[in-house]
């Protein structure tokens, strides 16, 4: 059993923001395996299943997100995790795939960390960074701009290839394929 984490906040003020993408992520993911939702109260999460895959979007907001994963992983005992998370530590549009590590000063992160293992896959979204003097909690909580939009849907949809292949490759091959330095929405990235 697989389970694939998209870290975001529930409430539909952030459902634009930078912080959510991993929401849309696991949003894509659950049409695109046509999953069931199958949360109950005690997984503080939406929920989804397809075959032996699980889905899962915390709905306890970004700094309590272990809270969640815990839950599922102690109820459903999966093989396998991945988390796919926004990372203002690399350029817009790029994409790293990693296991384990450390957080990276991401709140989700930490919180996973702190209630299971850190050893689990990370798919790491570019957002880009604030600018000069920009709070990076309001820069993560900020909208991506109309401009940005066309490569934030081209990430997603790279996200969800990334899972994908995690189902059917192993995590080596898929990393060395699929992590994009130059960033998947430039010109031959």
């Amino acid at each position: 059993m697989f389970l694939f984490v998209g870290l975001g906040n529930p409430a539909e003020s952030y459902a634009n923001t930078r912080h959510n993408i991993g929401f849309r992520v696991i949003d894509a993911l659950s049409v695109r395996f046509k999953a069931s939702h199958i949360s109950k109260p005690q997984f503080f999460g939406a929920l989804y299943k397809a075959s032996n895959n699980l889905f899962l979007k915390p709905l306890t907001f970004m700094n309590n997100s272990g809270k969640s994963v815990e839950s599922v992983v102690n109820f459903y005992k999966p093989e396998e995790i991945a988390v796919i998370h926004d990372d203002i530590a690399i350029p817009f549009g790029s994409v790293r795939i990693k296991r384990g590590g450390t957080s990276g000063g991401h709140n989700g992160l930490k919180s996973i960390d702190s209630h299971i293992k850190a050893d689990y896959i990370r798919v790491r979204l570019g957002i880009g960074a604030p600018k000069t003097g920009q709070d990076a909690a309001d820069f993560v909580l900020s909208d991506f701009s109309k401009d940005e939009l066309p490569c934030v849907e081209k990430l997603i949809n790279y996200a969800v290839l990334i899972c994908e292949e995690l189902l059917i490759k192993s995590f080596d091959e898929v990393n060395r394929q699929y992590t994009s330095k130059k960033g998947i929405c430039a010109e031959n990235g």
